[in-house]
């Protein structure tokens, strides 16, 4: 197996000095995901001092460390470790030959990202990588790429934001072939003040895209046209994805699969393609044509893609489903309590009303960085429930205030102040039968509730 970096090219890349000759296989800045033969990066936080974490590291296998002081174990010195981070990913994307992608959007970037990697590993297999997680901000970005091995056919990068101009910084690190923008919808409210500055920040994205490269919009979206327009100053050929007539990739029709997925004809420009997602819902059918219009893009195949989106399973925080043994029968649970914004909180629960059960059961996060439209976007989360026919909602966190009022005489509730208050009501609340929804921003903390019901502790 070809090494992932020599002790040499990390030395070059960062203008550092190798204490030794050493080879590493993988990256890591969390002395907790190191890896035998991985290299770590001991970086100064806010928080903490990654050089404390050093020992640690070499415990868990460590082939070599980057670090600002001398040590007692095979080593790049350099001046600034973060700053040594940056400069190996760049060094990786400078060396890649390979086609590169690059997703953003308010919503869907993870499951986006993810199905393309499906896709184009299957048609390459070991040939694509991608960012992993959510690695999508100005340290995981840097990461993922340089976790990118030199003879990768295709990288697929995440890349998110909460202020105006991170994007851009990214995007020029990235070097995107194609950038997709998922969609647009109100997130980080708290620092933008309108949707239409979410799109034009989000709109960054193109700014980094190679000579002769792709932006990949969508069409539904009510700001397609001003992304268009940012898009036609960096981008030689835009394609336009979504559900309605006009749209270069165009889901033709779509339905059920009976099996919690869909069933989807698509144009794909000058293709016709007939295929079967296994997730769930219209928002997952709009991805899937984003991820469609890149795989052509980038001249992959779009058969594979098809046969990558039908195997696809959830992802943990983002949809997973999950048939658990309960009070002597089975409950459904869908975890979706990664993230969560207006939108795809509204496009969750429209689709958790299509789900067959006893009952419907949702627990709902608050909604972070919403800023001072917060208490609109809760209490119009009502309708959809109620539009849903929603049994009962479990509102977890004080910006829920807004939506228990609205709910009151209109479906049965309960408020509680954190996920700590909220598991207390599981028991008493859950029953056989169930579909049970778990959603909202990752802070509120409700993966602990999940954990719990997977492990069979509720």
């Amino acid at each position: 197996m070809n090494p992932l970096w020599t002790a040499r090219a990390i030395a070059a890349a960062t203008n550092g000095t190798a204490s030794a000759d050493f080879t590493v296989q993988g990256v890591a800045f969390d002395s907790r995901e190191v890896g035998r033969g991985d290299l770590f990066v001991a970086m100064k936080g806010e928080a903490t001092d990654g050089h404390k974490f050093i020992d640690k590291a070499i415990a868990a296998g460590a082939a070599g460390v980057v670090c600002e002081t001398a040590i007692d174990h095979p080593h790049v010195r350099v001046a600034d470790s973060v700053a040594a981070l940056d400069a190996l990913g760049v060094a990786s994307r400078a060396r890649c030959r390979g086609r590169i992608i690059g997703v953003t959007g308010s919503a869907g970037k993870t499951g986006t990202k993810e199905a393309l990697f499906a896709a184009l590993d299957r048609f390459r297999p070991g040939r694509a990588h991608r960012s992993v997680k959510s690695y999508n901000n100005h340290v995981g970005v840097p990461l993922s790429l340089a976790r990118m091995p030199s003879t990768a056919d295709y990288g697929v990068f995440e890349m998110g934001m909460n202020h105006a101009d991170e994007l851009a910084a990214l995007t020029r690190m990235v070097r995107p072939h194609v950038a997709i923008v998922t969609t647009i919808a109100p997130a980080h409210m708290e620092y933008f003040g309108s949707e239409e500055a979410i799109a034009d920040a989000k709109g960054e994205i193109f700014e980094g895209l190679e000579p002769g490269g792709t932006a990949i919009l969508p069409f539904d979206s009510p700001h397609y046209a001003r992304l268009r327009a940012k898009a036609e100053r960096h981008a030689a050929h835009i394609v336009s994805f979504g559900l309605t007539e006009g749209a270069d990739v165009r889901a033709i029709d779509w339905l059920p699969d009976g099996q919690g997925g869909s069933l989807v004809t698509a144009q794909v420009q000058d293709a016709l393609l007939c295929f079967t997602i296994a997730q769930a819902g219209a928002h997952w059918v709009s991805n899937a044509l984003a991820v469609l219009a890149a795989v052509k893009a980038v001249g992959g195949d779009l058969p594979a893609a098809g046969l990558a989106f039908a195997e696809m399973a959830g992802l943990a925080g983002r949809g997973a489903r999950h048939r658990l043994a309960f009070g002597g029968g089975h409950i459904l649970l869908i975890d979706e309590s990664y993230n969560a914004n207006p939108a795809s909180m509204a496009a969750t629960i429209a689709q958790f009303g299509s789900e067959s059960a006893d009952r419907r059961v949702a627990i709902l996060g608050a909604m972070k960085e919403l800023g001072a439209g917060g208490e609109g976007y809760h209490a119009g989360l009502a309708a959809p429930l109620v539009a849903a026919d929603v049994q009962f909602a479990l509102l977890v966190g004080e910006e829920m205030a807004p939506l228990a009022k609205a709910l009151e005489g209109r479906i049965d509730f309960a408020h509680v102040p954190d996920h700590r208050a909220a598991r207390e009501r599981l028991n008493d609340l859950i029953r056989a039968g169930d579909a049970v929804l778990v959603k909202g921003s990752n802070s509120v903390g409700l993966s602990h509730l999940v954990t719990a019901l997977t492990n069979g502790e509720i």
